[in-house]
C-alpha cells in the first residue's frame, strides 16, 4: 500500500516538521524547487547534455552551438510560486534564459515565497518577473506565440493550494493555458498538480491543460489519481523534500491508501494469514463454498461470470444456484460450477441451512423482482455478502430498507449509475461543478456511502473507491502505467463481484477481499490486454499468481 494525502494532510505534515525545528519552511521550499530541476532532467536526459554551462554564461550553446535553452515560469501568489521562483534560479544558473512572471502581488507573497522571490530579482542580469493577469498575460501569450517558444514552460501557480474561486482576473489565463496546448513542442511541467486541478478530487476547477510532467513531493496525492488528474498530469514523479515517508498516516488523519503490491514487503494486500495459495493438507471445504445466485431464462451468462471467478481465486467450491426454469440452461453450460435448484425465498431459506456456504453474491443477472425477493432472505442468514446490479438497482425506489438489512460482513459494488440510485445526495454532491478547491471527492462520497450502509462500498471505475463505515479507505487505480482499459466491457464487472466473493469464501475479511479483488481485477486486465473480453479475466488469474510467486 502507498499512502495518498490531501493537501490538508501535507499541509499539517510540513507544519509538523518545521515546528520541530528539524528543518525550515526555506530549506523545504529549496528542497522542492531542486526536485522539480532533477525530474526535469531525469525525464529529458538529452537537456542536460546541453544544459551543462556555468551560471557566469547565459544562455551558453556549447560545442554544438544548439539553440540556447529557455524556460518560463509561471509563479502563483502562495508557496507554489515560492517552488517556481527556486526553480527559475536553479535553471538560470546552469545557463538557461529564464523568464519568470508572476501570478500576484510581490507584497502579497508568503514569507518563504517572497524570500524566492526576492533572491531571484537580486541575480544579476534578471528582471523583476512580470505581474498577471491583465496586459503582462498577453505578453506571456505573446511569448508563446513566436517561432521561438520556450523550451520548457514550468506551471507553480495554484499547486495544491487552490482554495478560493477564480475570479474573472482569470479569463486571461485560461486563454494561456489554451494556448499552451497548442504548443506541442513545449515541455510543460507542473508542480504539484497542473493549475485548475483539484489536487483532492482531481476535478477542474476552471480551465486545466495537459502537462508533460508533474512533481509532487514525498506523497502522491489523490487527485493525482482520481477523476481527471490522470489526464492532465501527464507523467507523476515523486520527489522527496527531506520528510520521513515512513508513518506519514501516524501524522496525518485518515489518509487514502493506493492498492499496490510490493513483493518485497510485507505490507500489502495480501496478509500472511491468508496466503493466495493452498496447503498440501487441505480440502476443498478448506477453502470455502461460495453460493451465486442466478436470474431466469436467457439472463444466467452474468451469474454465470461471477461464479466461475471464485473457483480460479482459489474457492473450494461455487455452487449456482437458479430458478427452475433456468437448470436446462445452466446444466448445459457449466462443470467444475455445481448446480442448485432455488425457486425463492423459501427455496434460498433451506438452500442456506447448509453452514458450509459460507460467501454469496446476488445481483449480476439477478432480475429485480428475484432480487427485491432474494436479498432479504441472503441478509438475515448473516453470511459473507456481495450485492450488485441487480441487488442494489432493485432497492433504488427505497435504499433505507435495503440500509437497514445490511451488516459488517457485506461488499456492495455500485458503477455510478448505481451508486446514484442508492446514494442520490450523495451523487448530486459529487456530480456538482466545483468553484473551489478542495471539491467533494469520490473518496468522500465513498466514505459517506460506506457510513450510511454500514458495510463496505466499493465505488467501480477506473478510480475504484474502497472504504469501510469507520473511514478507512483505498484507492484501486488502473490509471497511467496501470491503465486497463480493456475492463470496459460487457461482464467484467460481475467478474470482480465474483473475485471478491471468492476471497471471502477463502476467509478474507470484507475490506481486505475488496481490496485484493479489484487489484487483481486489473492485473488480468493487463496481462490479458487487448481484445479481453469477461470471460478471459477469470483464466488469467493462475498467469497473475506465477507472476506473484516470482
Amino acid at each position: 500500500m502507498v499512502e495518498l494525502l490531501t493537501a490538508a494532510q501535507m499541509r499539517a505534515i510540513e507544519q509538523a516538521a518545521i515546528e520541530s525545528g528539524k528543518v525550515t519552511g526555506l530549506e523545504l521550499m529549496e528542497r522542492a524547487g531542486q526536485g522539480v530541476v532533477e525530474a526535469i532532467f531525469e525525464e529529458w536526459p538529452e537537456l542536460t547534455d546541453r544544459g551543462a554551462s556555468p551560471s557566469s554564461s547565459p544562455g551558453y550553446l556549447g560545442p554544438d552551438e544548439e539553440d540556447p535553452l529557455r524556460a518560463v515560469v509561471l509563479c502563483g501568489p502562495g508557496n507554489n510560486g515560492g517552488d517556481g521562483f527556486v526553480v527559475a534560479r536553479l535553471l538560470r544558473e546552469r545557463g538557461w534564459e529564464v523568464e519568470v512572471f508572476l501570478y500576484g502581488d510581490p507584497l502579497k507573497l508568503p514569507p518563504d515565497a517572497r524570500m524566492n522571490y526576492e533572491r531571484w530579482i537580486s541575480i544579476g542580469e534578471a528582471n523583476p518577473p512580470s505581474k498577471l493577469p491583465t496586459d503582462t498575460c498577453l505578453k506571456l501569450i505573446d511569448v508563446f506565440s513566436k517561432a521561438e517558444v520556450p523550451t520548457v514552460f514550468v506551471d507553480a501557480v495554484f499547486g495544491t493550494g487552490l482554495s478560493k474561486p477564480l475570479s474573472k482576473s482569470t479569463f486571461e489565463f485560461d486563454l494561456l493555458m489554451q494556448n499552451l496546448i497548442s504548443h506541442e513542442n513545449v515541455k510543460r511541467v507542473a508542480v504539484d498538480v497542473p493549475s485548475g486541478l483539484c489536487s483532492d478530487s482531481g476535478k477542474q476547477i476552471g480551465h486545466s491543460y495537459r502537462a508533460e510532467l508533474t512533481v509532487s513531493f514525498n506523497a502522491l496525492k489523490d487527485g493525482h489519481v482520481l477523476g481527471m488528474g490522470p489526464d492532465v498530469c501527464g507523467k507523476v514523479v515523486v520527489k522527496s523534500i527531506g520528510l520521513e515517508r515512513k508513518g506519514l498516516s501516524e501524522r496525518a488523519s485518515d489518509p487514502v491508501q493506493l492498492i499496490e503490491i510490493d513483493l518485497d514487503s510485507d505490507c500489502d494486500v495480501f496478509s500472511e494469514t491468508r496466503e493466495l495459495t493452498k496447503s498440501a493438507s487441505s480440502h476443498k471445504y478448506s477453502h470455502g463454498h461460495a453460493l451465486i445466485l442466478s436470474g431466469g431464462p436467457g439472463k444466467t451468462g452474468a451469474a454465470r461470470l461471477a461464479a466461475r471467478a471464485p473457483l480460479r481465486i482459489g474457492a473450494g467450491l461455487a455452487t449456482l444456484g437458479v430458478p427452475p426454469s433456468a437448470q436446462m440452461e445452466v446444466a448445459a453450460q457449466v462443470t467444475a460450477i455445481m448446480l442448485q435448484r432455488v425457486e425463492g425465498a423459501d427455496g434460498l431459506s433451506e438452500v442456506l441451512q447448509d453452514e458450509r456456504l459460507n460467501a454469496l453474491c446476488l445481483g449480476p443477472g439477478l432480475g429485480l423482482d428475484r432480487a427485491r425477493e432474494l436479498v432479504p432472505v441472503a441478509l438475515e442468514a448473516g453470511r459473507a455478502t456481495v450485492l450488485d446490479a441487480d441487488a442494489l438497482t432493485a432497492f433504488a425506489d427505497d435504499p433505507v430498507a435495503l440500509f437497514a438489512q445490511l451488516h459488517k460482513n457485506c461488499v456492495l459494488t455500485p458503477h455510478g449509475g448505481e451508486f446514484a440510485r442508492l446514494f442520490p445526495d450523495i451523487s448530486e454532491k459529487l456530480n456538482a461543478v466545483p468553484i473551489k478547491g478542495p471539491a467533494y471527492s469520490k473518496v468522500d462520497a465513498t466514505r459517506e456511502a460506506a457510513q450510511r450502509a454500514g458495510c463496505i462500498v466499493l465505488f467501480k471505475g477506473p478510480d475504484t473507491v474502497i472504504a469501510n463505515p469507520d473511514g478507512q479507505c483505498s484507492i484501486n487505480a488502473a490509471v497511467y502505467e496501470r491503465g486497463a482499459p480493456w475492463l470496459a466491457t460487457a461482464g467484467s464487472g460481475d467478474v470482480l463481484a465474483g473475485f471478491i466473493t471468492g476471497l471471502l469464501a477463502r476467509g478474507f475479511g470484507p475490506m481486505q477481499a475488496a481490496e485484493s479483488a479489484a487489484w487483481l481485477h486489473v492485473e488480468c486486465a493487463r496481462q490479458f490486454g487487448p481484445g479481453l473480453v469477461a470471460e478471459d479475466l477469470p483464466e488469467q488469474l493462475p498467469a497473475v499468481f506465477r507472476t506473484l510467486e516470482t
